[in-house]
């Protein structure tokens, strides 16, 4: 509390008032967080740039959200310069040291309404958007989690996500707002996550597929037996079937089974847990409290169970829409509701099962192919670590599905792929060519996404007996 009313102190000084935007360039820190409960104090947004960014991209982002202050890291000074930004700037560490000490700030009327934070989210206009989201938003999205994921009181989280992530600080809050406690780590350092999972009790153990081994790994060369932990995992679709089973044998927690985005939270599809040791026979989501969804096709109309669709989301968790982008706002908010760009199909035991992104699909002889199918079946087979499939122009058919592969060892062939997709999908869903690459050579965008453009660039200039069979 008195490092928070410090912080509100000195953004007080620099003459930050209600609705300004404070932009901070910094890896995971203490400090991070308490500009971020300053900010909140004082009715101010803070805008989380991503240091992964080249100069460019990160001058497009501030100057984007215009903020009054730029707060930077001692790490970052050199990028923050290239950038040839003018907006005021100082070394995060030195301001907060040469503030003018405890300054007894009172809080003003904010209403829930009021914007808290921006983050960055990979676009589809070529540049990132910066989502708007409230005070409101944050505490709902705070219950979400406590009553989805069954978390208390006494739980800790661990903060290795990028703060500039939802990940790293929007469940950071949520975690102090709920009255536990945060361990901050900077990045992804598996010792210090095994040195936390040792000491505390663990909420939510945040894991993407690239750092579930290393932690496992860790924890298998040291010994270490976790204190405990109510859930692990990230969006099962992604993950290996032996994975969350490993995953979720060593750590003796429910692998969770979710669906949300920057823009919803945790909603609306991950009320969801895979039951420890288990494989799951299916992906299909739940869905989550605090928010309803809908199913639609082209024309806003519901689709029938089983029909592929576009989710449409509204509840409190949502966000207030994208910063200073009124064509976009316009365009994916329809009568109350927020259109994800997710394509979702309702099946059997009220469960929504993901089918892919609207923005990304393959168009077949006539029939419509979306890749989250086919690479579903792919990395349930352990011997693929990493899997994308993209769409190759086609004279006959149109266009045609090619599946790049990232395997485990060179036994697994281009043949047992097309065998092992034969087994489980139609044939028109079948890839007509398998590429062999590195998990590293995977083209990714700077949230951690596959660019399925970029992969569409390496594709070779197709043959033939590829295409030749499309029944």
């Amino acid at each position: 509390h008195d490092a928070v009313t410090h912080t509100a102190g000195c953004l007080t000084a620099a003459g930050i008032r209600p609705g300004d935007r404070v932009a901070v360039l910094s890896e995971n820190c203490l400090e991070y967080t308490q500009v971020q409960l300053a900010a909140a104090r004082l009715g101010a947004i803070v805008a989380c740039l991503n240091w992964r960014l080249t100069a460019p991209e990160l001058a497009y982002c501030i100057e984007l959200v215009e903020p009054t202050l730029l707060l930077v890291s001692e790490r970052h000074v050199a990028l923050r310069a290239a950038t040839g930004s003018e907006v005021e700037h100082h070394q995060l560490g030195a301001f907060l040291k040469a503030g003018p000490g405890y300054l007894d700030v009172p809080a003003p009327d904010v209403d829930p309404e009021c914007g808290l934070l921006l983050l960055y989210t990979s676009g589809t206009t070529g540049h990132p958007k910066a989502a708007l989201i409230s005070h409101r938003a944050e505490i709902a999205r705070m219950c979400a989690l406590r009553l989805d994921l069954g978390l208390a009181a006494t739980d800790t989280y661990i903060a290795w996500s990028p703060m500039f992530h939802m990940g790293g600080t929007e469940h950071t809050l949520a975690a102090l707002m709920s009255g536990g406690s945060v361990v901050v780590i900077d990045g992804m350092d598996a010792d210090a996550v095994v040195d936390a999972l040792a000491q505390f009790q663990i909420g939510w153990l945040l894991l993407v597929p690239a750092t579930i081994e290393p932690v496992l790994a860790r924890l298998e060369a040291r010994q270490v037996v976790p204190r405990g932990i109510r859930m692990v995992g990230c969006m099962a679709d992604l993950v290996p079937r032996d994975l969350i089973v490993r995953a979720s044998t060593r750590l003796g927690a429910p692998f969770l089974n979710s669906f949300g985005s920057t823009e919803t939270g945790m909603p609306p599809a991950s009320a969801d847990a895979i039951p420890i040791g288990t494989i799951p026979e299916n992906l299909g989501k739940r869905l989550s409290s605090l928010c309803e969804v809908r199913i639609v096709d082209a024309r806003d109309l519901d689709v029938e169970p089983g029909e592929p669709g576009e989710v449409l989301v509204r509840g409190p968790t949502l966000f207030s829409g994208y910063w200073n982008a009124d064509r976009v706002n316009s365009s994916e908010f329809r009568y109350g509701w927020f259109r994800m760009g997710d394509l979702f199909k309702a099946v059997p035991d009220s469960r929504f099962e993901f089918v892919g992104r609207t923005k990304y699909l393959i168009k077949t002889g006539g029939e419509n192919v979306y890749p989250a199918e086919i690479e579903r079946v792919l990395l349930a087979d352990s011997r693929i670590v990493e899997a994308a499939v993209v769409r190759r122009p086609d004279d006959r058919w149109g266009e045609v599905p090619v599946a790049f592969v990232a395997r485990t060892g060179s036994e697994l062939s281009a043949s047992d792929v097309l065998e092992l997709c034969r087994s489980q999908l139609a044939s028109y869903k079948c890839p007509k060519d398998v590429l062999f690459i590195g998990e590293s050579e995977f083209p990714r965008s700077v949230t951690g996404k596959i660019v399925r453009e970029d992969l569409e660039r390496l594709l070779p200039v197709p043959s033939v007996a590829s295409v030749e069979s499309n029944p």
